[in-house]
C-alpha cells in the first residue's frame, strides 16, 4: 500500500489562511487576530500558527509590524513586489554560477522581442508616453548612473505595455539582473548614444503600431548589447588579485 502523506499542522494552518486571503474572505490590509485568538479558533498551538504565519509572509501574504497598531497585516502580491522578490533570488543563483550568461540572453530575447511586438500591437498613447519619458533629451549630458536607471525604465515600461502583468513579472527581474552586471563596467558615450538611438527607434515603432519594425529592433537591439554584457560578465567573475 502506499504511503499517503499527511500535511504538518501548520500548513494545512497556512493553506487554510492562504485561501482565505486569495478569495477576498480576508481583506488586504485587514488585520488577523493574535496568535493566542488564532490557536484557539484553528485548534493548534500558538507555535503551529507562528509557523503558519511564517510561510505566509515568505510569500508576501502577510507584513507583520510591532508596536502600538502592531500584528500581523495582510497584503496581495504586486507585479512590482514579485519582480523584486524574483531579481534577488536569481540575482543570487547567477552569483553561484549555477545559470549561464547564454541562458540570461536567451530568455531575454524569448520575453522582450515578443513583448515589443505586442506593445505595438496593443498601442496605448499612455504607455508610449511612458516610452517615451524614458528617453533622455541629451543623454551624454547625464551621469551614467542616471542613463542606467532611465534605460532600465524604458525597458520596464516596454513589458508594461503588453498589457500582460506576467509577461513583465518574467522579464523585469532578468533585465535587472544584466543591467547590474553592465552597470559596473566601464562604458563610453558611444554605448549610450546608441542606447538611446534603438530606444526612440522602437518607441516610434510602438506609436506606429508597427509589430514586425518593433520585433526586428529589439532584436538587433540585444544582438548589440551581448558583447558588452559577455565583458561585464568576465569582469564580475574575474578572481581579485
Amino acid at each position: 500500500m502506499p504511503v499517503r502523506r499527511i500535511r504538518k499542522a501548520y500548513e494545512q494552518v497556512a493553506d487554510q489562511l492562504r485561501e482565505l486571503i486569495v478569495t477576498g474572505e480576508i481583506l488586504p490590509a485587514q488585520r488577523l487576530p493574535n496568535e493566542a485568538t488564532l490557536a484557539r479558533e484553528f485548534g493548534v498551538s500558538r507555535a503551529t500558527v507562528r509557523e503558519a504565519l511564517r510561510v505566509l509572509s515568505t510569500q508576501n501574504l502577510l507584513r507583520t509590524t510591532k508596536g502600538t497598531g502592531g500584528g500581523s497585516y495582510i497584503t496581495l502580491p504586486t507585479v512590482d513586489r514579485i519582480s523584486d522578490y524574483l531579481s534577488a533570488n536569481i540575482s543570487l543563483l547567477s552569483a553561484t554560477e549555477n545559470v549561464s550568461l547564454d541562458e540570461f540572453l536567451e530568455l531575454r530575447e524569448m520575453l522582450e522581442v515578443p513583448a515589443a511586438r505586442l506593445a505595438a500591437r496593443r498601442r496605448d498613447p499612455t504607455h508610449v508616453h511612458d516610452l517615451r519619458a524614458a528617453i533622455p533629451e541629451s543623454p551624454l549630458r547625464m551621469a551614467t548612473e542616471d542613463q542606467f536607471v532611465l534605460n532600465r525604465g524604458f525597458h520596464s515600461a516596454l513589458v508594461l505595455a503588453t498589457g500582460n502583468a506576467l509577461i513583465a513579472i518574467a522579464a523585469q527581474p532578468i533585465f535587472s539582473v544584466l543591467q547590474t552586471n553592465l552597470q559596473r563596467s566601464t562604458l563610453g558615450n558611444k554605448f549610450h548614444k546608441r542606447i538611446n538611438e534603438d530606444h526612440l527607434a522602437l518607441a516610434d515603432a510602438v506609436d506606429a503600431g508597427d509589430e514586425d519594425a518593433a520585433g526586428g529592433l529589439m532584436l538587433d537591439h540585444l544582438a548589440f548589447l551581448r558583447p558588452m554584457y559577455e565583458k561585464a560578465w568576465r569582469q564580475a567573475r574575474r578572481p581579485a588579485r
